[in-house]
């Protein structure tokens, strides 16, 4: 079983409690006075995201509070930025060895990608056991919105576009990747699975619908046979994994493509580079 590495404390991180997820922080500090949260808030600008304290709490409670919706980075881009890069290129391998894909029009090719790509990445991702430290992107201080006396829009817009991705999407996809790890999921499963995600019958746009509904059951058929073969008719294991698969498609592609993506691609959107590393030529690229 893969068990990626928890790390250790950080003393210049700030930690959030599991117990406070259920509860705004802002409700916390309410008592305290405007200049106390002013001039706490200059202090600390990374936080140390650990598995422990946030993410089975969070996930149970609608996003938790807006308060903890942060902007987040890598802690260690370089290395996790490569890892991420090659689960990428193992799962374009992958589509790119399937006949049957190949054997539908390009448009359909083209639909499948695109609404396909970040489960399959994400399962790829839980696949290699690649997991990932975060670490807060500073937000502009409270006494220098005052001081620079920026309006409220200003400070809306300065904050929709500061770097990074959304804490609450990234530790939701954190959340998945833990329970396929704790399914411990064989490699013939993740090979079945990438069959389901792929040929996706939910893409109603499909031409060939129907060969895409057929290839879709027999990948469901195929895993349910290797369950109930290996695992003496474990119908429980083959609907937990399934439940999964919907939750993967949950996962927001702009935090993806924002927290692995972004260093590597600049302004390039991760859809058109799929679409030109599996040789699918669309008209207008």
């Amino acid at each position: 079983m893969l068990l990626p590495a928890t790390g250790n404390s950080d003393s210049m991180a700030t930690e959030i409690p599991a117990e406070k997820c259920g509860k705004c922080q802002c409700e916390t500090l309410h008592s305290k006075s405007i200049l106390y949260q002013i001039l706490n808030k200059e202090h600390g600008s990374e936080t140390k995201w650990h598995q422990q304290h946030c993410s089975p709490h969070c996930s149970a409670r609608s996003k938790c509070c807006p308060c903890l919706d942060r902007r987040v980075v890598l802690r260690t881009p370089e290395a996790t930025c490569r890892r991420a890069s090659e689960v990428l290129l193992k799962t374009s391998t992958f589509i790119r060895n399937l006949p049957s894909f190949y054997h539908m029009p390009w448009e359909d090719q083209f639909v499948l990608i695109q609404q396909n790509w970040v489960p399959l990445f994400v399962l790829g991702m839980a696949q290699e056991g690649v997991d990932f430290d975060l670490r807060e992107v500073p937000a502009t201080s409270l006494l220098k919105k005052i001081l620079l006396n920026q309006s409220s829009t200003a400070m809306n817009e300065l904050g929709s576009s500061s770097a990074g991705a959304s804490f609450t999407e990234v530790q939701k996809m954190k959340n998945l990747l833990w329970k396929f790890w704790d399914l411990d999921i064989s490699a013939k499963e993740y090979a079945y699975l990438k069959g389901i995600i792929l040929f996706n019958s939910e893409c109603h746009a499909l031409k060939c619908l129907p060969y895409v509904q057929s290839l879709q059951q027999e990948a469901q058929k195929a895993l349910m046979e290797f369950i109930s073969t290996m695992l003496l008719g474990s119908l429980s294991r083959f609907a937990s994994i399934l439940q999964l698969i919907t939750s993967l498609r949950d996962i927001d592609a702009d935090a993806i493509e924002e927290i692995f993506f972004r260093p590597i691609l600049g302004e390039a959107t991760l859809n058109v580079l799929l679409i030109e590393t599996l040789y699918i030529k669309p008209d207008w690229l």
